[in-house]
């Protein structure tokens, strides 16, 4: 027998299975986003569905009658907390089922689909009685290492990125450090307010994740000098194999330093060659300096799933039906 509940704090899900890997998985990470919640922003909704033997949860927040993510726009992914097993689709659908006395609307975003995420909760959503729209919504670059060395991987970048660093590596110094330091955060910060970068999103929550991997002894933070002043800063984490790039930043004097190119050269072969990582993540976005350092590209999808049964739904689907037959005439 399935079993339904909702909540609004994820405490309830401690002890849950999971088979996510990556820092935007844990539980801690889930901690941090109920705890800085944005001023207006809905309150989380636990949606789990259980049996004898799994439980699957749904980490949402509410806003009005739609559901979104619990997420950021530090999250790389989100993911269900589920196990990868038959069971937990039969839990998914009857979750989804259920869900539709709470919501008219639940959007998810972004879905990794190389672990099929994306379409395993397309498929649940559809058989629950919904009205699913799969649609590509970002970017992931990552760089598979293989049994490479940094000296291999680096041979086989473009020759203006091995001349960039050749001839302008040495007018920096750089220093990469795992334990937290708040010398070296609040340079980070200082240099990333004078970026090009826009404003942070929760620099408050940012830190207290930096300082809680430092602790842990994923953190991998770099900062590049000038003349013993900071000029550029990158912050990494480590874990089960792989490196994920979360923030970089230089200011914008030092443009003609090429400071961002010294350090992520310099990260990257601390985490090759001392780490031992098999895969880096430079997280969301399709910039197209990602794609001189990556060599991969994984879609994110979202999930636009509208309950047809409820009137409030109805201009939505009204639209994607016009969409759809505009489409179909422009390919006819």
């Amino acid at each position: 027998m399935i079993s339904t509940s909702y909540h609004e704090t994820v405490k309830v899900l401690q002890g849950a299975g999971h088979d996510g890997t990556s820092p935007f998985d844990r539980l801690e990470w889930l901690y941090l986003l109920e705890k800085h919640r944005p001023a207006g922003g809905g309150k989380p909704f636990i949606a789990t569905a259980s049996d004898d033997a799994a439980t699957v949860a749904l980490p949402l927040r509410k806003d009005g009658g739609r559901l979104e993510p619990l997420r950021n726009w530090y999250n790389f992914t989100w993911r269900p907390v589920w196990r990868s097993d038959a069971g937990a689709d039969r839990l998914c659908t009857a979750l989804a089922r259920d869900l539709r006395r709470h919501a008219y609307r639940l959007t998810l975003w972004p879905l990794p689909e190389e672990d099929m995420t994306a379409s395993r909760l397309a498929a649940a959503f559809r058989k629950a009685g919904w009205q699913v729209y799969m649609s590509l919504c970002d970017h992931n670059h990552i760089l598979r290492l293989g049994d490479r060395s940094f000296a291999e991987y680096w041979a086989d970048r473009p020759g203006r990125m091995r001349s960039t660093l050749q001839r302008k590596g040495k007018k920096v110094r750089t220093e990469i450090i795992t334990r937290f330091s708040q010398d070296v955060w609040d340079s980070y910060e200082t240099i990333y307010a004078d970026s090009w970068k826009p404003a942070e999103g929760d620099p408050v929550m940012l830190k207290e994740f930096a300082e809680a991997e430092g602790r842990a002894g994923r953190l991998r933070m770099a900062t590049a000098y000038q003349s013993e002043q900071p000029v550029a800063a990158q912050f990494w984490t480590v874990e089960n194999g792989i490196a994920y790039i979360h923030k970089l930043a230089h200011v914008k004097a030092a443009n003609p330093l090429s400071a961002g190119t010294t350090l992520t050269a310099a990260l990257l072969q601390h985490v090759i060659d001392n780490d031992g990582v098999a895969l880096v993540d430079f997280g969301t976005g399709d910039d197209a300096y990602k794609k001189d350092w990556m060599e991969d590209d994984r879609p994110r999808y979202r999930l636009d799933c509208l309950d047809p049964w409820q009137p409030r739904a109805w201009p939505a689907l009204a639209k994607r039906a016009i969409v759809r037959v505009a489409r179909g005439n422009a390919r006819g």
